[in-house]
């Protein structure tokens, strides 16, 4: 027996989900989605037993729906992780697993679940040995096991809502927990400038001159947001279309819609997860590291993959040049951060923010490549689902292999295209401060687009006209 077996036989003793035994009403999927998202709310607002506080919500936490301290503190990381994983071990063939098969796809879902629990534990344990997490006074053994019992289990929580939504509800767990944590992050946020100390309100009370272009300015983010917003909804509308044609039935060319975001989001999520567990492991390793004394003249090597401060936080080396910038204080905070340095080698930050827009765009051409692959998006996978549906492009005799190299022209660009495009959109966006980080708001347009996609399909606007107007 593989390791893949075995680990599919111990993922039976876990619980699981049970497939429906007769359809599902629209009402009853509405109903499942709704149920789900509150119990996320609920675990996302509260404190784990024995953590002192949660702490304010950074970059990684926002499009990772985590909140550091809550049940949440991992968040959908260990669940992405996990399938990343399992997806670069099928890519470079150390599992054989085929997923158009649904004993294998069965199998795959069964591993993931196992890893996502492992993960969930070292991501869990990472937290609160390095102080991330920030327990009680005088915690002992008890309290730390505790808490980090805690942690998995709203992780695991959070990947059984997932199965539930994938199987009772409408559209994607995860991306609904990704989507209701940005939210959450641009209502807060928006709260902040205008109630909050030095927001909106506080200035125009105080009066003066200055008053309401200070206002305005306070505002910034939010404008950033609104425009980030309209850009990527702009770009989700955006495709290329090939003519089709039945082969049995003449006169009647339909259209093959290509998105430009061809690979949809994908892409972000996974590198996003990627940078938030290289954040997360990098830091206790490279202290661990540094105590080795690896010197290159005056400087230790460790340094160059990442300097860690007395806080245990990646603050320079390459491995802090890769993550995104994130500061607090506002917007004028936000691009004063850019003219500051690095501590260690004194790298200005804006060269920091361009080998990051670099670093995301190439991480999500390499994923939105292995993404299409893996999920029959490719130009072969598609002109064999062409065929097998008696389509054929006008003016070409129907061969699977001509399909395929026509369709080439047209995919494996695309794929390369969207996926660059969506990775430079995310970390321009990012840069501009705006409220939910522009990766979170990306994220957040596809995965509503997709939802109402979802909601056309189950015709949800003709049997309650009332939710059209949401999204109106």
């Amino acid at each position: 027996m593989g390791i893949i077996d075995k680990l599919a036989s111990i993922s039976r003793s876990f619980p699981e989900v049970k497939k429906p035994d007769s359809p599902i009403s629209v009402r009853e999927k509405i109903m499942w989605t709704a149920a789900a998202l509150v119990i996320f709310f609920v675990m996302y607002n509260v404190t784990a037993f024995g953590v002192k506080k949660t702490h304010d919500i950074d970059f990684l936490q926002v499009i990772t729906a985590s909140k550091i301290g809550s049940l949440l503190t991992v968040g959908i990381g260990p669940i992405v992780l996990a399938s990343i994983f399992l997806q670069l071990f099928k890519g470079a063939g150390l599992i054989n697993l085929d997923m158009n098969n649904t004993g294998d796809r069965k199998k795959f879902h069964e591993v993931q679940k196992v890893l996502a629990f492992v993960l969930a534990v070292l991501e869990a344990a990472i937290f609160v040995s390095t102080g991330k997490t920030i327990l009680i006074e005088n915690a002992g053994t008890l309290i730390v096991v505790l808490v980090i019992a805690q942690i998995v289990m709203g992780a695991m929580i959070l990947f059984y809502l997932d199965e539930t939504i994938s199987k009772y509800g409408i559209g994607s767990g995860i991306s609904l927990f990704i989507a209701a944590g940005v939210s959450l992050s641009i209502l807060g946020g928006l709260s902040n400038l205008i109630f909050g100390l030095g927001g909106v309100t506080q200035t125009l009370m105080e009066g003066g001159a200055d008053a309401i272009p200070l206002s305005l300015t306070i505002l910034l983010p939010f404008v950033f947001t609104i425009f980030v917003f309209l850009i990527c909804v702009y770009a989700e509308g955006m495709k290329v279309e090939i003519p089709v044609a039945y082969e049995a039935i003449r006169g009647i060319i339909p259209k093959l819609p290509l998105k430009f975001f061809y690979v949809s989001n994908i892409p972000v999520i996974f590198a996003s997860a990627l940078l938030l567990n290289i954040q997360l492991f990098a830091a206790p390793l490279l202290t661990t590291l540094a105590d080795q004394n690896w010197m290159f003249g005056d400087e230790n090597i460790v340094n160059y993959i990442g300097f860690v401060d007395s806080d245990k936080t990646v603050r320079d080396g390459f491995i802090y040049l890769i993550t995104p910038i994130y500061a607090r204080g506002g917007m004028s905070a936000h691009f004063d951060y850019l003219l500051q340095d690095t501590p260690h080698f004194h790298i200005p930050e804006w060269i920091h923010a361009i080998i990051y827009v670099v670093f995301l765009t190439v991480t999500c051409i390499f994923f939105g490549i292995f993404w299409a692959e893996t999920s029959n998006m490719d130009a072969k996978s598609v002109a064999d689902q062409l065929n097998k549906s008696g389509l054929q492009i006008p003016g070409y005799r129907r061969d699977p292999r001509l399909l395929e190299k026509v369709l080439g022209k047209y995919i494996s660009p695309l794929i390369i295209t969207s996926s660059a495009s969506v990775g430079l959109l995310a970390g321009l966006a990012d840069l501009t401060g705006a409220l939910g980080t522009g990766t979170g708001i990306l994220l957040t347009v596809g995965i509503l687009y997709k939802l109402y996609e979802e909601f056309e399909k189950l015709k949800v606007f003709d049997i309650y006209p009332q939710i059209s107007r949401i999204f109106a």
